[in-house]
């Protein structure tokens, strides 16, 4: 029977940790601060952006939201951006997804200073990701390491496989595991034949937002497997994965909620504070 990995109680220890660092901070007159900028009515945005911020001032970080309409136009997207990036007591910036279809998400991300791209988007922030040189990470994927070394489950040599290619999950999760060695394939919507990748992945990560995608059969026997997926299925939320059936035959598993959720939400913060030490010389 497969051990459950807890991102939650994680998640907890590590923020009292950031909470320290935060205070330290404060007590240099060094106040983190970063801004969401989310456009539309999107119910799970505005649901995320409340746990967000209710991690925030546990912590004591400051979440400032702009609440743009629908119907925001580009340009004046881009001059709130620019006004952010000229703001010395901003230390992050990031746009809340998805955005509405008249915005040009890569034009913007390219506007958020690298300095301040607390999600790291911005093309030179993915370039030094891939280069290995990075100085901040996506929170989900940093979330995911921060559990498996948590776990002591090491990466080195490993066969992962990712299922999901986006730029928040899928890319950054791989850029970061090749780093550590493992040996990373990333499967998508146009990959034939899931199972024949999946079932010989001694780490398996799912990432797309599927239902019950991942079952027993897929599965090597005392694999790893980090579920990645939120759905809601008959008012409940769930993951990617068949975890009653998958359980079973594996060694560790993340639950849906309380795995993964929670440390994105921590990682995000993290990310903030050290954006706010790097600008200030810590």
């Amino acid at each position: 029977m497969g051990q459950f990995l807890d991102g939650k109680n994680l998640a907890d220890e590590r923020a009292a940790i950031l909470k320290t660092q935060v205070s330290e901070l404060k007590s240099q007159g060094i106040v983190p601060l970063f801004c969401v900028i989310n456009i539309g009515d999107d119910p799970s945005s505005k649901l995320y952006i409340k746990t967000k911020k209710r991690r925030a001032d546990e912590i004591g970080i400051v979440q400032k939201v702009y609440q743009l309409p629908k119907t925001q136009s580009q340009q004046s997207l881009l001059t709130l951006i620019d006004r952010l990036n000229q703001d010395k007591k901003v230390y992050g910036i990031m746009i809340q997804l998805p955005v509405p279809p008249q915005i040009n998400l890569n034009e913007a991300l390219e506007h958020i200073d690298p300095e301040k791209d607390v999600d790291c988007l911005t093309p030179s922030n993915v370039g030094r990701l891939w280069r290995g040189d990075h100085y901040v990470e996506p929170a989900t994927a940093h979330g995911v390491l921060a559990l498996l070394d948590h776990y002591q489950i090491k990466l080195h040599g490993k066969k992962v496989v990712i299922i999901g290619r986006s730029s928040i999950v899928g890319k950054p999760l791989a850029a970061l595991m090749l780093e550590r060695d493992a040996t990373v394939s990333i499967l998508h919507s146009k990959t034939k034949q899931l199972a024949e990748y999946t079932k010989n992945a001694d780490i398996l990560v799912s990432a797309v937002g599927h239902a019950n995608l991942v079952t027993p059969e897929m599965v090597k026997e005392n694999a790893v497997v980090i579920d990645v997926g939120i759905n809601r299925v008959n008012n409940q939320t769930v993951g990617d994965v068949n975890t009653v059936l998958v359980k079973p035959k594996v060694s560790f598993i993340t639950p849906v909620p309380g795995g993964i959720g929670p440390l994105t939400v921590e990682s995000l913060m993290e990310q903030v504070v050290k954006l706010t030490r790097r600008k200030n010389g810590r």
